[in-house]
């Protein structure tokens, strides 16, 4: 495993440690589906199989936050070469020169944009996700049409929610991904909703994250709404998989609702929000490690055609 002082690429916000974090047991828990054994992540594995490839996440913060674990992984192998960066540090390209595998992120707030679905042609591999901008007020529109919203109060417009908004961007993202012309033997997985944990109040209004174990399996809820996203992205997967194109599901809930202790809360270090706690995201190292875990495994069953 890389540690927060070996890995060059964590990002400051998710070095806890760094920011005063002092347990460190929950380094020590793991997922373990049941009925069947989740090998650790094996770099030189990884790297072999994407030999000659280009993969690309492609979500809001919490995939980049996918991303920084992956690269700390890879970086126990081959150390990347920075190839691209945009000027507002949403775009990035790294390059494995060793295996020739490009790692490409773009990071957006909603699913469904032309810039990254011009680039399906060149990509072999797409991790998609997306979720946590969607819990604030947005407007659905169809053509020049506003067909319905998330949390509003307007006339003659219809208060949908979030798992509808949601299940309607990624029904267009996938769409496009089954209507590219270019993307044969492309690989798309979707990573299942990231729960955040915030107690006592919300992101901005006291909530904190303060637990320093896992919870017990008992103790978390499925039928919440957490769950019902969760429930979603799967039914959108099994119907793009019904037009022809290659899907799957890095499937992250329930492993994720157990870990109320992996998020960074009040060690995150941002100079401009002090006082404010970060129950979205996770610290590197952490819990989010067993994300590359349930991908490798992934890939090992659908490789790419040659």
């Amino acid at each position: 495993m890389y540690t927060n002082s070996s890995c060059a690429t964590i990002s400051t916000s998710k070095n806890c440690f760094r920011h005063g974090r002092k347990d460190r047991d929950f380094l020590n828990w793991r997922w373990k589906p049941e009925k069947c054994d989740l090998p650790r992540f094996d770099a030189k594995a990884y790297l072999d199989i994407v030999r000659g490839k280009t993969l690309a996440f492609i979500g809001d913060s919490v995939a980049r936050n996918h991303i920084e674990s992956l690269l700390c992984l890879l970086s126990q192998e081959e150390v990347p070469v920075d190839a691209y960066l945009d000027s507002e540090d949403r775009n990035r390209v790294w390059h494995f020169p060793v295996h020739n595998f490009t790692l490409k992120m773009a990071v957006d707030k909603i699913p469904v944009d032309e810039n990254w679905g011009r680039e399906l042609h060149g990509l072999d591999y797409v991790i998609l996700s997306d979720a946590h901008w969607f819990f604030r007020q947005i407007y659905l529109h169809k053509g020049s049409n506003v067909v319905a919203c998330v949390y509003c109060n307007v006339a003659n417009v219809t208060d949908e929610g979030v798992v509808f908004a949601l299940r309607m961007a990624f029904r267009a993202a996938l769409s496009h991904i089954n209507q590219c012309k270019k993307c044969e033997g492309m690989v798309t997985l979707l990573r299942t909703f990231s729960p955040s944990h915030f107690e006592n109040g919300s992101w901005n209004s006291g909530g904190s994250c303060n637990r320093t174990r896992p919870y017990s399996e008992r103790k978390i809820d499925l039928g919440g709404y957490e769950w019902e996203m969760r429930r979603m992205q799967v039914e959108e997967i099994e119907r793009a998989k019904r037009k022809g194109k290659r899907f799957g599901v890095v499937d992250v809930t329930k492993a994720m609702l157990m870990r109320p202790d992996g998020h960074p809360g009040a060690f995150w270090g941002n100079q401009w929000m002090q006082g404010y706690n970060d129950c979205v995201h996770w610290c590197l190292p952490g819990p989010i490690d067993v994300w590359n875990d349930l991908l490798l495994a992934l890939l090992r069953r659908l490789p790419v055609r040659a």
